[in-house]
């Protein structure tokens, strides 16, 4: 396959990734010229603080929920040990066993 045809068959994932990066980059820059401007009221700043915790679980829960019954609850209990005791790595290991321990007495 010589260049000319190599590039014409990658021009459009070229042009999509570029694309992409572009409105990815508008966003984010909006976004802080905006807020840049307005004044953050404590409501304001923690429904901000609270977007990465309901991104998150929005992504996690659908998956944990579909996995099965152990791993809901090891979702669970990964989200309760975090929240209570701050430490993610004990959270996820406290996840890791509720999983191994409940698929072992599932099965």
């Amino acid at each position: 396959m010589n260049a000319a045809a190599f590039l014409s068959s990658a021009l459009p994932s070229i042009l999509t990734i570029g694309g992409m990066a572009l409105v990815t980059y508008l966003s984010r820059a909006a976004g802080l010229a905006v807020m840049s401007r307005l004044s953050v009221s404590g409501r304001l700043e923690r429904f901000m603080k609270a977007i990465p915790a309901a991104i998150l679980a929005s992504i996690v829960a659908p998956s944990a929920l579909a996995a099965g019954p152990a791993e809901a609850l090891a979702t669970l209990a990964t989200g309760l040990v975090a929240w209570r005791v701050n430490n993610l790595p004990l959270a996820m290991a406290v996840g890791v066993a509720v999983v191994l321990g409940l698929r072992l007495a599932l099965a």
